[in-house]
């Protein structure tokens, strides 16, 4: 087996007294689709944000390729070639959507590579480009999540971190923003996905991890714990009660 792209072990987050993630560890290789799962308030966007160098872990290491980058800052760490997607509404909401997108490039060693990029997402993403001189904060919710991604990826990264993807969108728009993840993967690109939907994270994922209370409770292929009683009723919240 590969050793993973990304490694996370026993990382711990506090905000002051307050731990936001306890103990949660998860790997994230090559090619892959990995769900991060739990409920509201188990930790996942604490995490992400951890891998992220958006907050410093407490504890534990979180190694890419093989070298510690747990503290690093955030520009350190997308230099490094990962991305993240936040929630939708974490945009520069008084630039455009060109502007945000541009203000994805700013990690690009090679800054000419920033309008072929542009157009790779308008090409992957057409709202936006019908959207370009548009101010962010005048977007929808599914056209400000589109607009989250494709600033994501206007950096190349090599993993792309999304946070709640589907969150607050109308089933329509979810399923469009999970046939453009879709296709990602098709292109090769690792996603590292933390969803509450739990039955679209693990139709596109190859692996998941299950949190609660911000600490890791339970991982394995994605069939497997799409198939799991204990995982629907235990710690998703669905199936029988």
């Amino acid at each position: 087996m590969t050793a993973p792209l990304l490694s996370v072990r026993n990382l711990e987050v506090r905000y002051g007294d307050l731990v936001g993630v306890a103990d949660v560890s998860l790997e994230v290789r090559q090619g892959e689709v990995v769900a991060l799962l739990g409920s509201n308030g188990a930790g996942k966007t604490t995490v992400l944000n951890a891998i992220i160098g958006l907050v410093r872990p407490a504890a534990g290491v979180i190694a890419w390729e093989g070298a510690a980058i747990g503290g690093l800052p955030a520009h350190a760490v997308v230099g490094r070639g990962l991305a993240l997607a936040p929630e939708g509404w974490r945009l520069f909401v008084n630039q455009t959507v060109e502007q945000n997108l541009r203000l994805g490039a700013t990690p690009l060693r090679d800054r000419r590579r920033e309008a072929e990029l542009l157009e790779r997402v308008f090409a992957f993403l057409p709202r936006l480009k019908e959207r370009r001189r548009q101010s962010a904060g005048t977007l929808s919710g599914g056209e400000r999540q589109m607009l989250a991604v494709g600033r994501a990826l206007m950096s190349a990264p090599r993993l792309l971190l999304l946070d709640e993807p589907s969150l607050g969108l109308a089933p329509a728009i979810v399923e469009m923003m999970y046939e453009k993840l879709q296709a990602l993967r098709d292109e090769g690109l690792t996603l590292l996905i933390a969803e509450q939907s739990v039955e679209l994270a693990l139709e596109i994922a190859d692996r998941g991890y299950v949190i609660q209370t911000g600490r890791s409770v339970l991982d394995g292929a994605a069939g497997d714990l799409a198939d799991s009683p204990e995982v629907q009723r235990a710690y998703l919240g669905i199936g029988e009660s």
